[in-house]
């Protein structure tokens, strides 16, 4: 059975998440199996690489009665009992955002710090290249298996399958607003049933037409029960009074339909919401972003150490590189462009040259010729004529960009960050859009790993603001490894 969803005319499935014949279980079991053989296989492979395939090397400081073989098998259940006591197979976040690598790495840290004081504690000498081998190894290998499960998803999300049936209940112009941001991130799992609007009151978008209006505020509970719904998401209360809401949730419960509530306050990160709750009322609290401090000084440092190593590691590659568009078409190795960096300073950003000389002569016409649609600030054509025949296959796996590795030495970008504008472009911002350059423009960035040139300057501009208000560390080593795939894959990038 489908229903319509997703973004319009799409059909979806309408297969439950939850229950005994839910998508969700199968799927939870599914990464429980290979959970326990990718921890497993870690586990061995560290026991042979620092002992063979002995399994009874005596464990230090045991008394003889202890041996390896027990320890392997005993952070082997450690560890995939913590991949569960960290929720990180819970469906809610699988397959969107970063909190299920997230918890993978806290369940790899947990097992570490566990075995690290039960060794203290009883003077048992656990090999530190053992651990120092398995932990990391075994992290890395279930943050791979899991970005391909990942990719598993998405394409059944696609597909629509593997989605939880969702009615939108709020006032008309949020509801409105909900239901589109839901139809663009389709592979956050939701997909939208119907939506009860305040009595009279209907869509008068065409987008929206083909969303069926199932009732009133005060029907939603029921409408939600009738329609078998998964999930009631109120999307604002500006028609609905606290009482109300709260009768909601009551009206809801033992019906086995979950009540999301959305934020007034959007595109704000959770690191930088907590909640307290007054009177019953509960309260979000929303920190102001910061822009300078300690974890600024920490990614600087992250920055020049993996961008020098990267430069050593790649010398050759990059010889070859210069090399070939050396042969191929006159002019120089490098290109050398003004962008705008942090704070609007500009600096001389380096690529390798990708196109002809007469490239900047030849700009005019062509954006005459083939404006991105809905895009009035930057310029992008498919096929364009100015790319060499090196060049293209450079831009195709973004090669062109590794010489800004040299720009993040020198301390004007960074690894990870919003795209570095040029300058007519910053000179048609608005105030909202120059917050963008409140931090480092990055080699690669939250907009890149979404979607890269196929994404419209609103979305890009959307993703860019995200990122410079709410980014972390950890945050920024998941889109270097979303980079290294969308890069292997080409997508997006002329």
């Amino acid at each position: 059975m489908t229903v319509k969803g997703g973004s319009a005319g799409v059909r979806a499935s309408a297969q439950r998440m939850y229950g005994s014949r839910g998508w969700a279980r199968k799927y939870e079991s599914r990464l429980f199996v290979s959970d326990v053989a990718v921890v497993t296989l870690t586990m061995i492979l560290a026991h042979a690489a620092r002992f063979g395939w002995d399994p009874f090397a005596p464990l230090a400081g045991a008394g003889g009665g202890r041996h390896y073989w027990q320890v392997t098998l005993a952070i082997a259940v450690l560890w995939v009992l913590n991949l569960g006591w960290t929720r990180s197979r819970d469906p809610m976040i699988l397959g969107h955002g970063p909190q299920e690598f997230q918890r993978v790495v806290l369940a790899g840290w947990r097992v570490f710090a566990i075995v690290a004081v039960i060794g203290f504690l009883t003077q048992w000498d656990v090999s530190r290249g053992y651990l120092l081998f398995a932990i990391p190894l075994g992290t890395l290998a279930l943050l791979v298996y899991r970005a391909a499960w990942r990719q598993f998803i998405h394409a059944q999300r696609d597909n629509g399958e593997l989605l939880a049936q969702v009615i939108v209940v709020g006032p008309t112009i949020t509801s409105g607003q909900m239901i589109r941001r839901i139809r663009r991130s389709r592979r956050a799992g939701y997909n939208v049933i119907g939506a009860c609007l305040p009595a009279g009151h209907e869509f008068r978008d065409e987008d929206l037409a083909d969303v069926p209006l199932l009732g009133s505020l005060d029907d939603a509970a029921q409408v939600a029960i009738d329609r078998r719904a998964e999930f009631v998401l109120l999307s604002g209360t500006d028609a609905m009074s606290l009482k109300e809401s709260r009768e909601l949730g009551w009206a809801l419960e033992g019906t086995g339909i979950g009540l999301i509530v959305a934020p007034a306050m959007v595109d704000v990160a959770g690191p930088r919401v907590s909640m307290s709750p007054v009177e019953g009322l509960p309260l979000l609290h929303v920190d102001i972003p910061k822009f300078e401090g300690g974890q600024y000084y920490a990614k600087e440092i992250a920055d020049k150490v993996t961008a020098g190593a990267l430069l050593l590691l790649g010398a050759i590659p990059m010889l070859i590189v210069a090399a070939l568009i050396k042969l191929t078409s006159p002019g120089p190795v490098f290109f050398r462009q003004e962008r705008i960096g942090r704070n609007l300073e500009p600096f001389a950003m380096l690529k390798f040259r990708s196109m002809y000389v007469d490239a900047e002569e030849r700009l005019i016409a062509l954006r005459e010729q083939d404006r991105a649609e809905g895009n009035e600030v930057l310029f992008k054509m498919k096929d364009d004529p100015r790319v060499t025949s090196v060049g293209r296959v450079l831009r195709r796996f973004s090669i062109d960009e590794i010489p800004q590795l040299l720009n993040v030495l020198k301390g004007d970008m960074s690894l990870v960050g919003p795209r570095p504008p040029l300058r007519r472009e910053v000179e048609q911002w608005d105030e909202r859009t120059a917050r963008r350059q409140l931090v480092k423009p990055g080699i690669t960035g939250l907009w890149q790993v979404s979607g890269r040139s196929d994404l419209s300057w609103d979305e890009s501009v959307r993703l860019d603001l995200y990122y410079t208000e709410n980014w972390s560390l950890a945050g920024d080593l998941i889109i270097i490894l979303r980079t290294v795939g969308a890069v292997l894959a080409g997508r997006g990038a002329y």
